[in-house]
């Protein structure tokens, strides 16, 4: 028999706790002298402790702890649950953190708002170009919902490309146009190539027509950090008198493995 105090040590909770627990019935002690007043616990009671703490630091109220635990599920059951709850809370963190990165972005676009030169745009016309191309679509217009996209694409784009024996001539374009609705975002990953269309092909041959006039940008850095340069070029374009034709690629001129050193130009289609 233990102590509370000893109890407590070996379960490393606090006696507040085990005291906490004893009043709502959770865990009782195994005896208490009932002059003193004092609380013995025995080690087999550790396993309730056990799953007591499993249970709350997964979420589980202490309500749903006592109905749980007096429905005396197995081991295994527990193992179960405890996994789908593990499961629950990990896409709840993987989505709060991809939200924090949101947050931090736009942070970052705010504190540099006005600072990045626009007298760093260039307008040149773009010739015609055949890509290899791999779509899909993003949930929303946020570099950081379509980066994750673009990078699977260009895998997938990449693996096809060596299947079918094609050997790419130009580096790497990404552009965009509206999704189904009015929040998604239709990505599509090209490198430019010479071969004609085939059906036997992991990917489609696009052949994106020559842009008479285009703003340019260059971005150094994640293209998850890009909208400073976009709105660097937003507010040239407006600046001087030109109107944006809607439609913008993004031409990779150097891809380092750390995205740190990326070496983006953001075109942009003008009138």
């Amino acid at each position: 028999m233990f102590s509370i105090g000893d109890f407590a040590r070996h379960g490393r909770v606090s006696v507040r706790m085990l005291r906490h627990y004893d009043a709502l019935g959770l865990l009782r002690p195994a005896h208490v002298n009932p002059s003193t007043g004092h609380r013995g616990y025995t080690a087999d009671q550790l396993a309730r402790l056990n799953r007591i703490i499993a249970l709350k630091e997964l979420g589980f109220s202490l309500q749903q702890v006592q109905r749980i635990l007096d429905e005396e599920f197995t081991a295994e059951q527990l193992r179960g649950m405890l996994r789908l709850r593990q499961a629950e809370l990990e896409t709840r963190i993987a989505a709060d953190t991809a939200r924090l990165a949101h947050v931090q972005a736009r942070l970052r676009t705010i504190e540099i708002e006005g600072t990045m030169p626009t007298d760093e745009v260039t307008i040149k016309s773009i010739p015609a170009l055949r890509l290899a191309v791999r779509s899909g679509t993003a949930r929303n217009m946020d570099p950081q919902s379509i980066g994750p996209v673009i990078r699977g694409l260009y895998d997938e784009l990449g693996a096809a490309l060596g299947r079918a024996g094609v050997t790419p001539v130009g580096p790497a374009i990404a552009y965009y146009e509206s999704g189904a609705d009015d929040d998604t975002m239709a990505v599509h990953a090209g490198l430019p190539v010479n071969v004609e269309p085939d059906p036997a092909y992991g990917f489609e041959v696009v052949d994106l027509p020559a842009v008479e006039k285009a703003a340019t940008i260059v971005h150094r850095g994640s293209m998850d950090d890009c909208l400073p340069a976009y709105q660097a070029l937003a507010r040239w374009i407006e600046n001087s008198g030109h109107r944006t034709l809607g439609t913008n690629r993004e031409v990779t001129l150097a891809c380092p493995a750390d995205p740190a050193g990326m070496v983006t130009e953001i075109q942009e289609s003008i009138a």
